[in-house]
């Protein structure tokens, strides 16, 4: 059985090769996907056919991941030519499967806000 890294690994290796039924496989019957910025929730056909159906082709490169036993963190970079984001992801992990999936997606030309307070 894979590392709780190695199955989010996975997930993003089979997202990047656009292996949509690969990545059915790594997510529970039970799966259920947030975006935490839009409060959309998708369970795992509803998440496997948002991706399938996507427009263009996106690659996503991991650039860093976190995990312990049942829990990781990765840090992605998602484009297609024209567009680019930062999404970090939250995963749960249970047997090998992905349980949970918490997602935050950022446009990576979108300005910081200013957090400066005027006096």
């Amino acid at each position: 059985m894979q590392t709780t890294a190695e199955t989010v690994m996975d997930f993003w290796r089979r997202v990047d090769a656009r292996d949509w039924d690969g990545m059915a496989e790594l997510l529970d019957e039970q799966f259920l996907a947030e975006y935490c910025h839009t409060g959309e929730e998708f369970d795992r056909d509803e998440f496997v056919e948002l991706n399938r159906t996507y427009p263009g082709h996106w690659r996503a490169v991991v650039e860093e991941v976190v995990a312990s036993d049942n829990e990781a963190v990765t840090r992605t970079r998602v484009k297609d030519g024209q567009y680019e984001y930062v999404v970090a992801s939250f995963a749960t992990v249970r047997d090998g499967a992905i349980t949970r999936l918490i997602e935050v997606w950022t446009e990576t030309a979108q300005a910081p806000p200013d957090l400066r307070s005027e006096s």
